[in-house]
Order: C-alpha cells, then sequence, then structure tokens
C-alpha cells in the first residue's frame, strides 16, 4: 500500500502530538518493510529535514519518503495540496490528526488521530474563534473518516458520547513513554533551565484546562510547611495561554521568587529534569492520556495527579491521586508527599510494570496491523 502520514507538528516543540507521531513512524519504520510511506512536511530548511530523517531512523529506508508539500497555511494544506498530492500519487491511506482534507479522492481511506476533546468538553475554555471552527470541522471529520484513532479508551468513550460517533469506526492506540537519558550534565542542564537544587515538577502546555493557577495556589499556601523547594513550570507559553497563572503569582507574593518557567525543554534534556525532582505534578482538569505520568515513572520519580478518569486508566495504583479541584487536598498531598513521609512508592518497580503495558513498539504494531486491514476494505 501507499501510506501518507501527515508530520507537519515534527520539529515544532508541540510536546505531546508532535511526540506520537513522531514515535509511531519511528516504530512503524522498524517493522514495516513492505508499504510505502510518504511523510508530508510543509516548508523546511534542506538540514532540518535531514535531522528529521536521522532521528525517524529513514535516512536508509527506501520505502520511507519525506514530501514537502509547500505553505504551512493549513488551510491551503488541507484543500488543495493534500488532495492533490493523494490524488496524483494514488495514496491507499491518508493519516492525519483532527481536521481532515474535504476534497479527497475516493480511492483513499482517511485515518485521523484524536488526542482528546477537551475543546468539545470545555468550551469556555477555549476562544471564540476556535470553537467556531472546530463545532464544523471536528463533527465532519468523524462523519468522514474512515479509521478513527483514540489514544485511551476514555477518549474512545468520549468521541462516543460527545459526538455519537459507532464504536466500530474507533481503535484505541496507546501513547507511550520514549524518555531516554542522552544528556546526563546536571550542572548545564541545571544551568540552561536555571533550576534550584529542590523542586516540584509540572509540564505540559500552558493551557486553562491544565489547572497551573489552581497548582500554584495551592503550593503558595503550603510553601511555608515546605521550605527550600521550588515549583518548575516546563512548556511554552504558546496558543491560548492561561493569562490566570501571572494573576495568581502576583497574588502569592511570598512564592513569587520560587516559581520558574523554563519554556520549552528539548527531549535530549527531559529525563535528567524528572529525576532531579522530589514530585512530578499533573493537575490537569480534562487529559485525552497523559504521557508525562510514563515518563515520570520512567525517570523513578514519584507522581501526584488529578483523579480523572485516563489518568487512572493509565497510571492505576502507580500514581498517587487528588481532586483537580480540592485545594485542601492538594496542599495535603504535597506535604505529605515531600515532608512527612506518610506517602511512599516504590517507584522504580512500579515504572517497569507501566513499561510492560505501554510500548511504542506495540501501538506501532497495531497501527500497522489496522493500516492492513483498512487497506483490504478496498
Amino acid at each position: 500500500m501507499k501510506i501518507t502520514i501527515d508530520i507537519r507538528n515534527i520539529g515544532k516543540g508541540r510536546t505531546g502530538d508532535e511526540v506520537v507521531f513522531f514515535e509511531l513512524v519511528k516504530n512503524l519504520a522498524l517493522i514495516d518493510e513492505r508499504n510505502e510511506y510518504f511523510l508530508l512536511l510543509d516548508s523546511r530548511e534542506k538540514l532540518e529535514i535531514k535531522k528529521i530523517k536521522s532521528r525517524l531512523g529513514i535516512i536508509k529506508k527506501q520505502n520511507f519518503k519525506i514530501v514537502e508539500l509547500g505553505s504551512g497555511n493549513k488551510f491551503i494544506w488541507n484543500a488543495l495540496n493534500v488532495p492533490k498530492f493523494c490524488r496524483k500519487q494514488k495514496i491507499d491511506i491518508y493519516h492525519t490528526q483532527y481536521i481532515i482534507p474535504i476534497f479527497m479522492p475516493k480511492h483513499t481511506k482517511i485515518v485521523t488521530h484524536i488526542h482528546d476533546v477537551s475543546f468539545r468538553v470545555h468550551k469556555e475554555l477555549i476562544s471564540w474563534k476556535d470553537a467556531f471552527f472546530l463545532n464544523f470541522l471536528i463533527p465532519y471529520a468523524l462523519g468522514k473518516a474512515d479509521l478513527i484513532l483514540a489514544v485511551s479508551q476514555f477518549t474512545k468513550d468520549e468521541i462516543i458520547k460527545y459526538y455519537n460517533t459507532p464504536s466500530e469506526k474507533i481503535e484505541v492506540i496507546y501513547n507511550a513513554s520514549s524518555l531516554k537519558k542522552v544528556n546526563d550534565n546536571w550542572q548545564e542542564i541545571k544551568e540552561k533551565y536555571n533550576l534550584p537544587d529542590k523542586y516540584i515538577l509540572a509540564l505540559g502546555t500552558m493551557q486553562p484546562r491544565k489547572n497551573i493557577p489552581f497548582l500554584i495556589k495551592a503550593f503558595g499556601e503550603v510553601a511555608d510547611k515546605i521550605p527550600g523547594i521550588s515549583l518548575v513550570l516546563v512548556g511554552g507559553k504558546a496558543h491560548n495561554f492561561d493569562d490566570l497563572i501571572t494573576q495568581t503569582i502576583e497574588k502569592h507574593p511570598n512564592i513569587k521568587n520560587r516559581i520558574i518557567f523554563t519554556g520549552y525543554v528539548g527531549e535530549d534534556d527531559k529525563f535528567m529534569i524528572f529525576e532531579k525532582a522530589q514530585l512530578f505534578v499533573f493537575p490537569s482538569l480534562y487529559e485525552g492520556f497523559g504521557v508525562p505520568i510514563l515518563e515520570a515513572m520512567d525517570a523513578g520519580t514519584r507522581v501526584l495527579a488529578s483523579d480523572i478518569p485516563p489518568h487512572i486508566e493509565i497510571g492505576g495504583e502507580s500514581v498517587i491521586y487528588a481532586n483537580p479541584t480540592d485545594i485542601d487536598r492538594w496542599k495535603k498531598m504535597l506535604y505529605d508527599c515531600l515532608v512527612s513521609g506518610k506517602i511512599k512508592k516504590d517507584v522504580f518497580a512500579e515504572g517497569e510494570k507501566l513499561r510492560e503495558s505501554f510500548s511504542w513498539r506495540k501501538s506501532a504494531q497495531k497501527l500497522l496491523t489496522l493500516y492492513e486491514k483498512l487497506g483490504q476494505t478496498k
């Protein structure tokens, strides 16, 4: 088959969805010698494309090709570039995420990857402009796609619940952790990101659903009981940044100098930032999966996460949970995890269990099986 995958997010520091497509393609390249893959990028420098090929391990793979499809304008991309390419190359399967092209040739099967439907569940947390487009484009994509991939059973259930999508159209392809110790020069990493000696770590986009103001408030109210420990927030201040973050810090002057924003952290540096943390916290109101939970466990760091369904589905008994709206509970858990010694977890043993359950190789193998099944329906 001729399979086309949209990999535009690779190399753009988009964290979650970038990692998912990167790891799936990388692992497909290790297991599939039969099918022909066209990996679609927007315009990039030649050196950047070479680096992407090297990272994906496809430099010597004859059945994997990177194709530049011009402009980064997403409307031109979906309306003209992708349909034209799929028609000309007689593509059998096109795999993207969320929004699909409208004018696709009939011979091309469409696969869309859904990481979560937070934009539907928490409409109040996105801009009206985003809501306007998503209210039309997502139902269209779910209706027209031949196969929908959800990152967890929870996300599958949410798609069915909010969009009335037939269950048989949706398959679960779990995410996994790809965290590895690459750069082990702690002093270099510490200086690069201005990290303190002892810290609580939070990682992710600074969007409202990540519940960062709540975390800052909880930290601010318990900070005097956990002296010498800072709060490190890893992630870019990108689209849909939560303005309450700044406002909440201003309300807690006692912690103003104990909160560090690192911005985007490179994959090579992440392992040690996780490993050196006293505790990893993940207070999200809504997630589709929760890869950072697996990453923290890989690095041997305890996890305190919100008790939302996908976190429990992924973390099981390996994680400490608390309601993401119960400030007193979070204050107590922060204190107990960092000071009292009441909460103990054998994170290395627990992390090993999770590694057995979630792996990119397993997910890529299932994805390949689904591709082949879809190809047989032509």
